[in-house]
């Protein structure tokens, strides 16, 4: 699969007041460009008057996370694009408007960052798993990341991904509360469309305030710090 295929083609639709924000077809994988895509994605639904934001992706796969091969072939540029991203990860987890994650293949690593980063996640229940797999690329997580998944996620929950890189389904996502629902996959969208339009139409300063206190110090150290050499010696040994 070429450089193109792997990273998120994003792409930004409206369904009346609710945005709908594709990552496309491919893997989903953020590197340089894909993550200045999703900034001005989200530069024009803060712009617009969006009430709700809902991200999709096509295909089997909604995202595998970080783009080691472009990472790999951009090694002066890696550490800025991890920042960048990881600054995507705090905007959505602080935008103005609800945010739902609908999940309807696989989603790993960076991927998983993202998708805990809205307020809302639903994932197909008969395909597709979530997992960190970093413990296994011999990855220690960043302190932004590590910051982001433990605000989002139970002990117990955290435990068994980050630690232990277990590959979960969507129903036992949903048991350990990492994601809302495990929803039939030809109902996934109506249900994410049904979750923004109850969420959605609150006062912006209101609802980003309430999560930027909530989240002060994932926010704060999400792209604080960029990743050292010891990470970025394992993402290149995961390039091959």
């Amino acid at each position: 699969m070429s450089t193109e295929q792997l990273a998120a083609t994003p792409s930004l639709s409206m369904n009346g007041t609710i945005a709908l924000l594709s990552l496309g077809s491919g893997e989903g994988r953020f590197n340089g460009d894909s993550v200045a895509g999703l900034h001005k994605c989200l530069d024009e639904v803060e712009a617009s008057n969006a009430t709700a934001l809902i991200t999709t992706a096509e295909g089997k796969i909604w995202s595998n996370g970080f783009d080691t091969d472009w990472l790999g072939a951009h090694k002066g540029e890696a550490p800025a694009t991890m920042v960048a991203t990881e600054k995507l990860f705090a905007r959505v987890l602080t935008f103005p408007i609800p945010t739902i994650a609908a999940i309807g293949g696989h989603v790993f690593a960076g991927g998983v960052m993202l998708a805990l980063a809205h307020d809302v996640r639903l994932m197909r229940a008969d395909r597709g798993f979530l997992c960190l797999p970093e413990v296994d690329m011999g990855v220690v997580f960043t302190p932004g990341m590590t910051a982001l998944l433990t605000a989002v996620m139970t002990p117990a929950a955290a435990h068994r991904t980050m630690i232990l890189g277990a590959r979960l389904g969507a129903p036992e996502a949903a048991a350990l509360g990492i994601v809302a629902e495990a929803v039939p996959l030809e109902e996934l969208a109506e249900r994410a469309m049904a979750a923004a339009s109850a969420l959605g139409g609150r006062d912006r300063a209101t609802v980003a305030g309430l999560k930027t206190r909530i989240y002060a110090d994932a926010v704060a150290a999400l792209g604080a710090t960029p990743p050292d050499e010891a990470m970025l010696g394992a993402l290149w040994a995961a390039t091959g």
